[in-house]
């Protein structure tokens, strides 16, 4: 089976992992903007990550196999620095014009507080303005809070909720976020903060597969760049059929990104061969 990975943050992880996706059947995958650890204190050292994330990120996962697109935004995380906010999305343009970029993201809520709040719907305006997909972050902690707080933001952009992937549900929000909007709903498979197999398993049987991305978000943190494939494993044996388990792996995360015309991934690839250097 031929996998998209739609949310993962490759900066974080080794060549290793990048063999081992490929091996799996991973072939595609999407990088969203993070944060590096670290607050950055300047504009520039965003720029630098944007330019690092769309090119040569994407000359690394090619060399393995995949191709790499990627998302630029202003992490939540980092958005209680108002004047920095500002000045980062005056020179986000260029960047989110690049074209490996095929999306505005993450964006969001961390402490859910109106400093994130300005942030978020600052680039929700800048992606219905430019037309360009977003992926939001809903947040770790108190996640019913803080999408009630993002759906009105949401309606009053006004943003093409088809052009919107809200991740990082729970069983606590996926029905207000399918119920409530017409945007992609994100299920975020990581062995802590977010969920496993079996709890994605779960909620696909009760809510079903419609407008359901699943994705692996792995990141420095205990996380798995292989969550993908090993969920629809997992709900294989659980008995999901055929077409749900393909329009997950593949089908799902390629209607929603097919939306960008820079989306035009390249599932053929094949690894460069790598000669092993003898000690």
């Amino acid at each position: 089976m031929i996998f998209i990975e739609p949310h993962i943050h490759m900066y974080s992880r080794t060549t290793d992992d990048y063999q081992a996706m490929h091996k799996a059947g991973i072939r595609a995958c999407v990088e969203p903007s993070f944060w590096l650890g670290s607050h950055r204190r300047y504009a520039g050292t965003f720029f630098d990550y944007f330019q690092l994330i769309c090119e040569f990120e994407a000359s690394r996962a090619e060399r393995f196999g995949i191709d790499h697109f990627a998302a630029v935004a202003y992490n939540p995380k980092e958005a209680e620095n108002t004047p920095l906010v500002d000045e980062v999305l005056a020179g986000m343009g260029p960047y989110l014009d690049h074209p490996r970029c095929v999306a505005l993201g993450e964006i969001g809520f961390n402490k859910i507080n109106d400093a994130e709040a300005y942030a978020f719907r600052r680039q929700l305006e800048m992606a219905r303005e430019r037309d360009k997909l977003v992926i939001i972050h809903i947040s770790h902690t108190d996640k019913v809070r803080c999408i009630e707080q993002m759906l009105p933001i949401i309606e009053e952009v006004g943003h093409d909720q088809r052009k919107i992937y809200l991740d990082h549900n729970t069983e606590d929000t996926i029905g207000l976020a399918l119920q409530h909007t017409d945007c992609w709903c994100g299920l975020t498979v990581y062995p802590i903060s977010k969920l496993d197999p079996s709890r994605v398993s779960a909620i696909v049987h009760e809510h079903g597969p419609e407008r359901i991305i699943v994705s692996g978000s792995a990141d420095w943190g205990i996380s798995d760049p292989l969550s993908l494939p090993k969920v629809i494993a997992a709900m294989r044996q659980d008995g999901h059929d055929q077409a749900t388990l393909e329009a997950l792996a593949f089908g799902h995360p390629n209607a929603f990104y097919s939306q960008c015309p820079a989306w035009q991934p390249r599932l053929d690839l094949e690894p460069w061969p790598i000669e092993l250097r003898q000690p």
